[in-house]
């Protein structure tokens, strides 16, 4: 088995400003993985917060090269990969993951859904992401995001005006459903009097409000409100999931954060086992990031794969969403493509 890859830009159409940092682009990694004249593709970007940058994603294939051409099927590759878990970063082991569903779903001519043993996704309502901008300013990307379809929005939290953002969304988008993300900004008590004050718009549920590492005091804020609580940078294995029960509404699955479709699988099994809902998230990423987690949106309550739809130019396609609605192409594998 062949393990090539190359590297390419990914520039936002703007600045996405959140409670800890403010992105325009970021690099990301092509890796295309190879056996018997087929080729499946998977995709790892760069992650200040995660601690990957192009030099380490780079370095790591390198040393995964030799390891993979051992390999004589991509099934007994992705048999082993929940032993690399300890050795990759997740979002390596994701864009391995990826590719070796893609190319087993490209040599049987079936998309990934399917060798899941999983229906196919119906057309998806997704989120879009409105990050920490003026009042104003979220009001009219609000209102052009309604007109286009999105019956979902995501409004990011963490400065002097979430209670006026979020206001000023839901007036411009009466309709849609909202989720709220402050990454983590917030303390517990300062989460449970804006959730208060924010209930009257409607909110559908709140991620990560507080700093992790303190589950408990998910549980604390839990009990304080009726708006449900998602654990996200809490919530990135089995063991946490199973920490959080009782804790937390639900848990936000990242596949660049789990380590891949398998792992994901794995988390969703345990979440819906203790009666927790799940929401699917993503990273910046296009759309060939993006695929993977499309192929499981059937399992969850919550869709935020807009990773996408915030690039300036998207070099790949096949996963839809520009109208709010992800649609796979029924292709095989991820059901990707490249864009020109």
């Amino acid at each position: 088995m062949k393990l090539t890859w190359h590297s390419y830009r990914l520039t936002l159409r703007e600045p996405l400003r959140i409670s800890r940092s403010t992105m325009h682009a970021r690099d990301a990694v092509q890796v295309d993985l190879s056996h018997d004249g087929v080729t499946g593709y998977g995709e790892v970007v760069t992650s200040v917060y995660y601690g990957l940058d192009l030099d380490a994603i780079e370095q790591l294939l390198t040393g995964l090269q030799p390891r993979l051409s051992g390999y004589d099927t991509p099934e007994a590759l992705l048999t082993d990969l929940p032993e690399l878990a300890g050795q990759l970063p997740a979002g390596v082991l994701a864009a391995v993951d990826a590719a070796a569903h893609d190319l087993i779903g490209r040599r049987d001519r079936a998309p990934a859904h399917q060798l899941l043993g999983l229906p196919a996704p119906s057309a998806t309502p997704t989120a879009y992401t409105i990050g920490l901008t003026a009042p104003a300013h979220a009001a009219d990307t609000a209102r052009a995001l309604a007109r286009r379809g999105f019956q979902v929005i995501k409004v990011k939290a963490g400065d002097d005006a979430d209670l006026a953002r979020v206001a000023a969304v839901r007036q411009a988008a009466p309709q849609a459903r909202l989720l709220l993300d402050p990454n983590g900004a917030w303390t517990p008590e300062q989460t449970v009097r804006l959730l208060e004050q924010l209930s009257r718009h409607g909110v559908d549920a709140v991620e990560q409000p507080i700093a992790p590492g303190t589950p408990q005091r998910l549980a604390w804020i839990s009990a304080r409100t009726e708006i449900p609580v998602i654990a996200d940078e809490d919530a990135a294995t089995v063991a946490h999931v199973h920490a959080l029960a009782g804790a937390a509404a639900g848990v936000n699955i990242k596949l660049a954060k789990c380590g891949g479709i398998g792992a994901a699988t794995r988390i969703i099994d345990t979440a819906h086992e203790h009666d927790m809902d799940v929401m699917l998230g993503c990273l910046v990423a296009s759309s060939l990031g993006i695929a993977p987690a499309v192929h499981l949106a059937g399992r969850a309550r919550w869709v935020d794969l807009d990773g996408h739809l915030l690039l300036r130019d998207d070099p790949w396609t096949g996963v839809g969403g520009h109208d709010g609605i992800l649609r796979l192409s029924g292709e095989p594998g991820l059901g990707v493509r490249p864009a020109r």
